[in-house]
């Protein structure tokens, strides 16, 4: 099986994936909710990290539990674990995210029971000095409770071996996105999209040793000629299908700003002597989302150069229908493109229900991008 088709198949069939690497490797699965989940100590501790995501089907099971103004997204989450999609979890696991999420992990532990849950405080005012230490003190605390519940000690080696294994990852995944710098990318904004999504959902050994055989393939591949290059940015998105629709009519997507695509691999650990500073760092300085971004904007600087980088001729934001941290993020974003001279198209989504209802805008911003290239 090709590289690229088995990222297809884990996506399709990430409850298989999970089961056969469980029952092949003896070890337990933990699943995460935020990409702030410090996966690397998990992974030093011999537990896989997966992300918990929803299937993007109409559902009624959370409203019991859930605020049902809560995004969709997050109830689709919920309603995955109610619907027993994730009863081989051995444990689950966050970062200090919005509320909706963190509602999700609260009733997730209330009604589900899973043997093991943690949650890690990442302080939302990332800016401030104090952030770095208050960071480092949980970490410390998250590997002794990991340390009591695989019943074994986390080696210095054991992180050092985890940090080399997600910044390699983390570093072929810049590779295939500088693909997507080219003027006649060699690959579709569906198909990187589905190597960073199934990155979440694999052991990052196997993702890494099928990103190497890949990479060489990729790098020589002829290039389509496309229409105009698209940004896609906003809220959590792991549907493939809305990409593919803006693809599907003409558009090239170059390059997208979320927590399940680029924001999730951008930058790496920077390996010291202490390894949970380090690992504090990387955290503390990715690229950030709404919710970790005050006092100052520090993701509009990266939204900037992601834009000049890749030659962004227009912006799809997404909010993800009551997501007040990407609301609030709205409009300083379309400022932003105006100021470049980028026409945006701003869509609220309800991940439950099918992308196709919004066919008939994205051809009209398309059909207007055209009328103002004439």
């Amino acid at each position: 099986m090709q590289a690229w088709d088995r990222f297809r198949q884990v996506i399709q069939d990430r409850h298989g994936y999970a089961r056969e690497w469980k029952a092949r490797t003896g070890g337990r699965l933990i699943g995460y909710f935020c990409s702030y989940f410090p996966e690397e100590l998990a992974y030093a501790a011999g537990v896989l990290p997966v992300r918990i995501l929803g299937a993007h089907e109409p559902q009624d099971l959370s409203e019991q539990h859930i605020f049902t103004m809560y995004c969709p997204y997050c109830r689709d989450c919920l309603a995955q674990g109610l619907l027993g999609r994730y009863d081989y979890l051995d444990g689950i696991g966050t970062g200090h995210s919005c509320m909706h999420i963190r509602q999700t992990f609260d009733s997730w532990q209330r009604h589900l029971s899973p043997t093991y849950s943690y949650y890690v405080f990442v302080p939302a005012h990332v800016q401030t000095p104090r952030a770095h230490p208050a960071l480092v003190m949980e970490l410390e605390d998250f590997q002794a409770s990991l340390e009591v519940w695989t019943g074994h000690p986390i080696t210095p080696q054991a992180l050092d071996g985890a940090i080399e294994v997600y910044n390699t990852n983390r570093r072929l995944m810049r590779q295939v996105y500088e693909l997507r710098k080219r003027e006649l990318p060699p690959l579709s904004g569906t198909e990187a999209m589905e190597r960073v999504l199934s990155s979440q959902m694999m052991d990052k050994a196997e993702h890494n040793r099928l990103l190497k055989a890949a990479l060489p393939e990729l790098s020589a591949r002829e290039g389509v000629r496309g229409g105009f290059r698209l940004m896609v940015l906003g809220s959590e998105n792991d549907d493939t299908e809305l990409v593919r629709l803006f693809e599907s009519l003409g558009a090239q997507v170059v390059i997208d700003d979320h927590c399940t695509g680029s924001r999730y691999f951008w930058n790496e650990v920077e390996p010291g002597a202490d390894r949970l500073a380090a690992i504090a760092s990387r955290y503390l300085e990715r690229p950030p989302c709404p919710q970790k971004d005050l006092v100052e904007r520090r993701r509009l600087v990266h939204v900037r150069r992601l834009v000049e980088d890749y030659r962004v001729q227009g912006a799809v934001l997404i909010q993800q229908k009551f997501c007040d941290p990407h609301e609030y993020d709205m409009a300083p974003l379309q400022d932003l493109f105006k100021e470049y001279g980028i026409p945006s198209l701003r869509l609220e989504l309800d991940t439950t229900l099918p992308v196709g209802q919004f066919r008939t805008r994205a051809e009209a911003f398309l059909e207007m991008l055209q009328l103002e290239a004439v």
